[in-house]
């Protein structure tokens, strides 16, 4: 009987040749991913802390002023009360802000009132704007009487223009105030970071408030509900332009 030869075994199969390797490029683009993707994490907890506490010093902020408009109220009252206890009169003190209407067009405009509407930034019909009062602006509104309506404004008034009708002017363009960061990247060196710090410039015609009203756009109000009574006429003869003190801001809650 011949002799059986052995059964050949097949040659093992390297696994590691097997499977396909990883090229370099692509291990390298993953771990770069993983990378930034630790880092945006990162910032972005960053981020939210930085707003965390942003957010309660503009709170802080806001209740600081709204504590100061409180008590500057309570000791006008306070003195009234305590002038009138004595027989005698309270005056109080001179405004400081004024809030300026142009009620006109461009015709038959004599070239001075023209050029001093063009320095209030008043370049438009309906255009509104606030004016530090002294007496080269007082000066100034008495010869362009004729073409504005202007008056002391209250914290209402200016908190509802600068929240409703408050544009920004950020490298010559006209934007809408819709975030705070936009204050802060023009008028943050200025301490001003919020609306509330805004709006506290502007009534208290503070320091800074040069800055803060060259950086809001001229407010673009409309027609008044009703319309105007008589523009030829002074607003104490029945008509519509000239000083009306307090009165302006219900001429302004018409036309926002």
């Amino acid at each position: 009987m011949a002799d059986k030869k052995p059964a050949t075994k097949a040659p093992a199969t390297d696994k590691a040749a097997a499977k396909p390797k990883v090229p370099e490029t692509l291990l390298k683009r993953r771990k770069t991913a993983e990378k930034n993707k630790f880092q945006l994490a990162k910032l972005a907890l960053k981020n939210k802390k930085k707003a965390n506490l942003k957010r309660r010093v503009i709170f802080k902020r806001a209740e600081k002023y709204a504590k100061e408009y409180r008590l500057k109220e309570r000791e006008g009252i306070r003195l009234a009360r305590e002038a009138k206890k004595h027989d005698n009169f309270y005056v109080p003190p001179e405004p400081k802000l004024a809030f300026v209407i142009r009620i006109t067009g461009v015709n038959h405009l004599h070239p001075r009132p023209r050029k001093i509407l063009q320095l209030f930034r008043l370049r438009q019909l309906h255009n509104g704007v606030f004016v530090k009062l002294n007496k080269a602006t007082l000066n100034m509104l008495k010869l362009i009487e004729p073409y504005v309506a202007w008056g002391v404004p209250n914290l209402k008034t200016v908190r509802e223009l600068i929240y409703k009708r408050g544009y920004a002017k950020i490298n010559g363009d006209r934007k809408p105030l819709t975030d705070n960061a936009m204050i802060e990247k023009v008028l943050g060196k200025r301490n001003i970071i919020c609306m509330e710090d805004l709006i506290h410039e502007v009534f208290t015609v503070g320091e800074n408030f040069k800055y803060a009203t060259n950086f809001l756009w001229p407010f673009k109000l409309s027609s008044p509900l009703g319309g105007f009574r008589c523009k030829r006429n002074h607003f104490n003869d029945g008509g519509d332009f000239g000083y009306r003190d307090n009165k302006i801001n219900c001429l302004v809650r018409q036309m926002i």
